[in-house]
């Protein structure tokens, strides 16, 4: 009977004791909902900080940028010099690169950035050089050396621009913001049937064209899709059309636009002399015939040859200065005066194509000032090279005509929706869009 007391008070006392263990867990444990406000209080996430990321490349926080122009006469290795780039790496970039990028192409005012470690040395890990909007090359300095010619994306976009003529075209293609290369685009098209060096005030023109940009900055104008031009009170009209030859442009009645040569030789610009009999030579200060065409221009401005051909002369004499003669054909020859230098590569017996660069205008010979005498032949008589009668290309083929007019049609539409320019605005308004 004792034992049987003695074993029900032993279980009495263990069941207290973990009773009592039980509270005393409870009041120093927080409830669930206490837990999880402090949780949550207690989890810090700590955002990763961005990586700084040029060109491509990944750098760290001792890595330095700068940005800088190409000087004058500046070499790519005295840059690297500066950044102690060990003299075995320079000397590949004379060889390995030039099968990606030759680095005496490098050019004034060009960007270029270094990347260099920022401690004592400031030994540079990369350089990136930018010949244009569109290209950059980077060279990468580690055990060895590493070139790579890399592009930014490039988008296109359509756009619109619409002008009246208030004195001469430059002036307008000024006001309006219109750059140089789709000036010329615009002049080689229409050459052959308007004169741009006798423009009425009051000539409108209307122009689709598509834009190149890189990072939504212009960096080119690709190809025009329409032209309405007003002259002299007449509609004239150009679209590109390919009858499996490539896009050339016709006419609202499906005649090319295109001739044997091109009508300008350099980058549209002012006659300062035209072709003719009688003419008081500026050097020379007497009357006498003027059988070619000046052009002014800046020294150094690129000089074309209006069509494909063989150089028969390429040389300096005391009155023609540096000067190159080609052959385009039995009937068509054509010579280009006083040029500051002739083109690379250009000899006598060299086959040139039409537009290729053939030298740079200059005051060279009897000359008074920079400028491009422009001369022509046909059937070896010298005649005005702007008012030749030259044959036009292929019209559009009768197989053609039904893919042709719906191109026409379209383009047409397109062009009638851009408004027209308001002339009571001093005589010009433009909209680029």
């Amino acid at each position: 009977m004792v034992k049987r007391w003695i074993g029900f008070l032993f279980l009495i006392a263990i069941t207290g004791g973990v009773v009592l263990l039980k509270n005393y867990y409870l009041s120093t444990s927080p409830n669930q909902e206490t837990s999880q406000i402090d949780s949550t209080t207690l989890t810090l996430e700590l955002q990763p900080k961005e990586p700084k990321v040029v060109y491509g490349m990944v750098l760290d926080e001792r890595q330095v940028v700068i940005e800088d122009k190409i000087k004058r006469n500046q070499r790519l290795g005295e840059i690297l010099e500066q950044y102690n780039v060990p003299a075995k790496l320079i000397n590949q970039i004379s060889t390995l690169s030039r099968k990606v990028f030759d680095p005496r192409k490098i050019a004034a005012d060009k960007k270029y950035t270094v990347i260099y470690e920022q401690d004592s040395l400031k030994k540079a890990k990369a350089l990136v050089y930018e010949p244009n909007a569109i290209d950059y090359i980077i060279f990468k300095f580690d055990d060895s050396l590493s070139v790579d010619v890399r592009q930014r994306e490039v988008i296109t976009v359509e756009k619109t621009v619409t002008g009246v003529i208030k004195s001469n075209l430059s002036q307008t293609i000024q006001e309006l913001g219109i750059t140089n290369e789709l000036t010329n685009k615009f002049v080689d098209i229409f050459g052959w049937q308007v004169d741009f060096q006798r423009l009425q005030k009051g000539d409108k023109f209307k122009l689709i064209y598509h834009e190149q940009q890189v990072e939504g900055t212009p960096v080119g104008v690709g190809q025009i899709d329409a032209i309405y031009f007003e002259h002299f009170g007449e509609d004239y009209y150009a679209f590109p059309f390919d009858q499996g030859n490539g896009i050339e442009y016709f006419d609202a009645e499906g005649k090319s636009m295109r001739k044997a040569f091109l009508k300008y030789p350099i980058e549209f610009t002012r006659i300062s002399s035209r072709f003719t009999m009688n003419r008081f030579h500026p050097v020379q200060k007497r009357w006498k015939a003027h059988l070619g065409t000046d052009f002014a221009a800046p020294t150094g401005t690129p000089i074309r040859t209006v069509g494909d051909g063989i150089v028969l002369e390429a040389q300096y004499k005391s009155n023609n200065g540096n000067y190159v003669k080609i052959r385009h054909n039995a009937t068509y020859t054509t010579q280009y005066l006083h040029m500051s230098k002739i083109a690379a590569g250009i000899r006598p017996g060299t086959r040139v194509r039409q537009g290729e660069t053939i030298g740079y205008v200059g005051s060279t010979g009897l000359a008074s000032g920079p400028h491009l005498c422009y001369r022509f032949w046909k059937n070896g008589v010298q005649v005005d090279g702007l008012r030749a009668d030259l044959p036009a290309s292929e019209p559009v083929r009768k197989n053609m005509r039904e893919a042709f007019e719906v191109v026409k049609q379209e383009l047409m539409q397109k062009l009638n929706t851009i408004p027209a320019p308001q002339e009571e605005i001093e005589n010009v308004l433009a909209s680029a869009q």
